[in-house]
């Protein structure tokens, strides 16, 4: 059943036994005896927990089973915002589904304590009536003229407005000729503006957008806006964005990178008025202390932000839009392991509300869905303004190879130059970071390899360092082989980014070369002004990894060359190919999306392989139906279940002993197979010794209750950990 924020919580009276559930991986809620203050479902309270105080949120009905003697009270109800009902009601379906502790679903709802305490006043000085006694300076007389033809600032503001030192200011504060005042509170974002007329539309994106605005207020829907790059998407559901404001309603946005959407909030801007609450990793403290607290007390109409913002207290949530709903980085594999995607859903289910998922390149579940009804889908085929899909090429690097000793081919090399040669911009895609993936000796063939984890060391040669991309463990490239001693005998073997834009800076030296990667750039601030300098064309020849693939827009970028289009196909993944095509088709859609056509060149080994056939051909149905057929014969998802349990700790023996019990008490019912245990393909991870569980059942079976049945029947010592994923998406 749909919970409202509206539903009334039930009350609990001084004196009676209510179940408070802590922040904390616990089986759940405790009960404790409420103090002097009666309080309510949701109401965000300190409580004792042996001999000390934690916060935790008042859950519902005790459950009792603990004698009234030793029941400890509630210490106070804190001051801030209670979490909605169906925030609660999300915690408990998300916990149910995942496996995981409610209390580590909460943690991430109230995952910012100092919001939880009301924000320090705002203290402003105001000028008082001057005491005769007090002595007359320049620098006084600075600070009274800026007081008399300005309104009352911070300490610090008037100090500078005055240009004088703050310490100038204290001291007429405490002569008594300026008081502070406490400021009034300034809303934190402003109020876009839903009436706002947006860009014309054409009619198919028309039609579009008034399917989804018309969903809006009607209760639970989801639709799949399936449109190809370039046909205006954001703009299509920007509509239904306006309709929820229009009913006062709150609007949640999911972006995969948010730090890197600079020109997503731009368009939002032009739209709306003013740019949206961002909630993300690169906020600082003290702006997401205030905007959780602005969207708990539903002042914050629009958030964009990544996946951790679906567990936002929203107290009015309207409208759901999960943008490039395809995406792997919506899929948490650490602590609580949920899609993003998926559970929006579900918040949508519970709050009554519609969700869109945007993409150009839908997931194999959300195409699923369509088909069995649940969702609907809304086409949009064309790109806006009558601009072509781009011709895509593939480069068989069998008859024609880089030349030795590089790695771009000469039918991309002579395309670069023609692109540049117009005036044009081009890009080069590696989904690879560093300089190189793999550094050997030439002597003895040892290879660098990451103490702490079952990876090779990635070299990063504007840093001078070689670094792990799993654990961050770096160290400076050795002179010496550890091995054989041989000195000066590393060699760099494969290519990253930095390697291609090394090459292409040799080949092009009048062009103007950028390098574009999660360690190249880094929060929104840096992104914005990349971006900008990319669509100014202050940058001929942009290199990047799957970052650039994040829907941006640039005007005059006509070329798009893939180094590696094999890169991704192998390794034993069930997506691996469907992965491939969508990132794949993503980066050709940065090419030609304005006035001039755009072309795709893909270098690949295996030009013969289905995925570069179907993105050649433009055969995107074609792949996804005999994706989905291979997948329903093998009964894998979303024709079967999954399930992954990964077993770690710091001593392998104790691991290996875990996974021996597991594997006796395995459950052999409703058709569910367990395979394993192996060692995971990261078998060291942080430290962490890791072998893997596959568990395959179909989708009748009842999965979750075999799991907890599973894990119920072998204890885990400590330094073990067992984490659950269900629908997993990594395989690693």
């Amino acid at each position: 059943m749909p919970i409202k924020a509206a539903d009334s919580p039930p009350k609990f009276l001084p004196g009676a036994r209510v179940a408070v559930l802590l922040p904390l991986p616990l089986a759940g809620p405790y009960d404790y005896r409420v103090g002097a203050e009666a309080v309510a479902a949701g109401d965000v309270v300190a409580v004792p927990l042996g001999r000390r105080d934690v916060v935790g949120v008042v859950w519902g009905e005790p459950a009792g089973g603990i004698d009234e003697s030793k029941l400890r009270a509630i210490l106070r109800r804190l001051d801030c915002p209670s979490l909605p009902a169906v925030t609660l009601a999300f915690v408990d379906w998300v916990a149910g589904y995942t496996l995981a502790a409610p209390g580590a679903v909460l943690k991430m709802v109230i995952s910012v304590p100092a919001a939880l305490q009301p924000p320090p006043p705002q203290l402003a000085c105001r000028r008082v009536e001057i005491p005769a006694a007090i002595k007359d300076t320049p620098a006084r007389r600075r600070v009274f003229e800026a007081l008399d033809r300005l309104p009352p600032l911070a300490l610090a503001d008037l100090a500078r407005e005055a240009g004088v030192g703050a310490a100038v200011v204290r001291g007429l504060i405490e002569a008594g000729a300026i008081a502070l005042v406490e400021l009034p509170h300034k809303p934190l974002h402003g109020l876009p503006d839903g009436f706002r007329p947006g860009p014309l539309l054409s009619e198919g994106q028309a039609a579009a957008a008034g399917a989804l605005a018309g969903a809006v207020g009607r209760g639970f829907s989801v639709a799949l806006l399936d449109g190809v790059t370039g046909s205006g998407k954001t703009e299509v559901y920007f509509e239904a964005v306006a309709a929820a404001l229009a009913q006062d309603a709150q609007v949640l946005v999911l972006l995969p990178e948010i730090a890197l959407s600079a020109q997503w909030l731009g368009r939002f801007a032009e739209r709306f008025g003013v740019t949206p609450a961002e909630w993300h990793s690169e906020l600082s403290d003290a702006r997401r202390r205030d905007t959780w607290r602005a969207v708990a007390n539903g002042e914050a109409r629009v958030v964009v932000g990544a996946r951790s913002a679906l567990f936002l207290p929203y107290p009015d949530l309207g409208l759901i839009v999960v943008d490039e709903e395809h995406d792997g980085g919506f899929k948490q594999e650490d602590g609580v392991c949920y899609h993003a995607r998926d559970m929006a859903v579900v918040r949508a289910m519970l709050g009554a509300v519609p969700a869109v998922l945007a993409t150009a390149t839908p997931s194999l579940e959300t195409l699923a869905n369509v088909q069995a009804g649940r969702y609907t889908r809304l086409h949009l085929p064309d790109r806006h303004a009558g601009a072509a899909m781009p011709e895509i090429i593939a480069i068989d690097l069998r008859r024609a190879p880089p030349a030795k000793g590089r790695w771009l081919a000469p039918a991309l090399v002579t395309a670069l130059e023609e692109t540049l040669g117009a005036g044009e911009q081009a890009m080069l895609f590696l989904n690879r970071r560093g300089y190189a993936p793999l550094t050997l000796c030439r002597g003895c063939g040892f290879r660098l390899q990451c103490p702490h984890c079952t990876a090779w060391l990635v070299e990063h040669r504007r840093a001078g360092r070689l670094v792990c991309h799993h654990c961050g463990f770096s160290l400076t490239p050795p002179r010496f082989c550890p091995e054989c001693q041989a000195e000066d005998s590393f060699a760099a073997c494969g290519p990253g980014v930095e390697r291609i834009a090394e090459e292409a800076a040799a080949l092009f030296p009048d062009a103007r070369l950028a390098v574009m990667a999660s360690d190249t750039v880094s929060g929104p601030t840096a992104a914005g002004e990349f971006v900008r300098r990319v669509a100014d064309h202050e940058i001929d020849l942009l290199i990047g990894t799957q970052i650039v693939a994040k829907g941006y827009h640039f005007p005059l970028l006509t070329l798009v060359g893939v180094v590696d289009a094999d890169l991704g196909l192998e390794g034993g993944d069930l997506r691996a190919g469907e992965r491939t095509h969508q990132l794949l088709c993503q980066v050709a859609g940065r090419a030609g999306r304005a006035g001039r056509p755009g072309r795709v060149l893909m270098q690949s080994w295996d030009p013969d392989h289905p995925v570069i056939q179907a993105l050649v051909a433009g055969d995107r149905d074609g792949f996804i139906a005999r994706e989905a057929e291979a997948r329903r014969a093998a009964e894998m998802p979303p024709f079967g279940r999954l399930a992954a349990l990964v077993v770690s700790g710091p001593e392998p023996g104790v691991v290996d002993e875990v996974c021996r019990k597991l594997a006796r008490a395995a459950p052999r019912t409703d058709g569910i197979h367990v395979l394993g245990p192996a060692p995971a393909p990261l078998a060291l991870l942080r430290g962490r010794h890791r072998h893997r569980f596959l568990v395959k059942a179909p989708r009748t079976a009842h999965l979750h209750a075999a799991l907890r049945a599973w894990l119920a029947a072998v204890p885990c010592p400590n330094g073990v950990r067992i984490q659950v994923d269900v629908d997993p998406y990594s395989f690693l």
